[in-house]
């Protein structure tokens, strides 16, 4: 028996004044973390305040653990964790308050999880809200999403605004999370690093668009930088899956996103060096490759 998507969109569009999401469809797998990568302003909050069933769409279906959004978000959510980076806690309450009240809503609550989280993220639960700073405010918005122990992580930015370790410490509990395989995530970001580091799919995102998504290790391997000293007088071969070309003359500098032996016997001795991509350079190649397509 095939297992339910935890969130599946197909044909999912949503248009504002001056934007539109546009014809969005993807879905994820228990104990799947994906990423959704895009520059601000891409679309990435919207799609997942969707998900969450804060919007609703103008066309397409959105399902998140089976149930129809935002008609049956109220059972949906009982499963479903939500951190945003600009998420704020009631001020003049503690942290301990706050986690009393999820408690008290929620009977999966895992305390010991919750006294664990705590001291990982060396957080004080007497501590007024008011005075968290930013990152503890993050810190503790994970808290309280994370001890209901939800099957469903919906993480918007998170880590936006964070310094390096409290960035390491979220990324490092995300990863805990999922070693149960029924749980997932679906990460937004516009930061490859993070994404590349916890994330088994990618989906990039540009312009309300998606541009493209698959497997993370295949877009790495997928992904090349061709450099090709040519002999004097001789012309660039003709070169399958070329989506960027650089240089002039002799020297050149080719990016393709369907790396072969094919391109390699095609250019010969003519190549000097091949060197594999960061999911940041893919992100960007991918994107001016897709708005050049569309002559944006």
């Amino acid at each position: 028996m095939t297992a339910t998507r935890h969130i599946e969109m197909h044909g999912v569009s949503k248009t504002f004044r001056f934007f539109a999401l546009q014809d969005l469809s993807f879905g994820l797998e228990p104990g799947q973390v994906m990423g959704f990568v895009g520059p601000n302003g891409a679309g990435k909050s919207t799609t997942l305040r969707m998900a969450m069933g804060m919007l609703a769409p103008d066309a397409g279906q959105i399902r998140v653990l089976g149930q129809p959004m935002p008609e049956a978000q109220a059972t949906a959510k009982r499963d479903v964790g939500y951190v945003s980076a600009d998420m704020r806690l009631m001020p003049n309450a503690t942290l301990d308050w706050h986690m009393r009240l999820v408690a008290s809503i929620h009977p999966e609550w895992d305390a010991d999880y919750a006294a664990l989280l705590v001291r990982r993220f060396n957080l004080r639960p007497e501590q007024m809200a008011r005075s968290l700073s930013h990152g503890e405010q993050v810190k503790a918005a994970l808290l309280l999403a994370l001890a209901r122990r939800p099957r469903l992580l919906i993480l918007d930015e998170p880590s936006n605004g964070l310094d390096p370790v409290a960035r390491h410490e979220l990324l490092t509990e995300f990863m805990d999370v999922v070693r149960d395989e029924e749980r997932s995530i679906l990460f937004s970001s516009h930061n490859t690093v993070d994404v590349e580091r916890i994330c088994d799919r990618i989906v990039f995102l540009d312009r309300g668009r998606i541009v493209d998504s698959g497997d993370k290790e295949q877009f790495l391997e997928r992904w090349r930088r061709i450099e090709v000293q040519l002999p004097a007088g001789a012309a660039l071969p003709d070169i399958p899956d070329v989506v960027e070309r650089a240089g002039d003359g002799r020297f050149h500098t080719l990016t393709t996103n369907r790396f072969s032996e094919l391109q390699l016997a095609r250019l010969g001795a003519a190549v000097a060096n091949v060197q594999r991509m960061s999911l940041e350079e893919i992100f960007v190649a991918n994107v001016m490759h897709h708005r050049e397509a569309r002559g944006q």
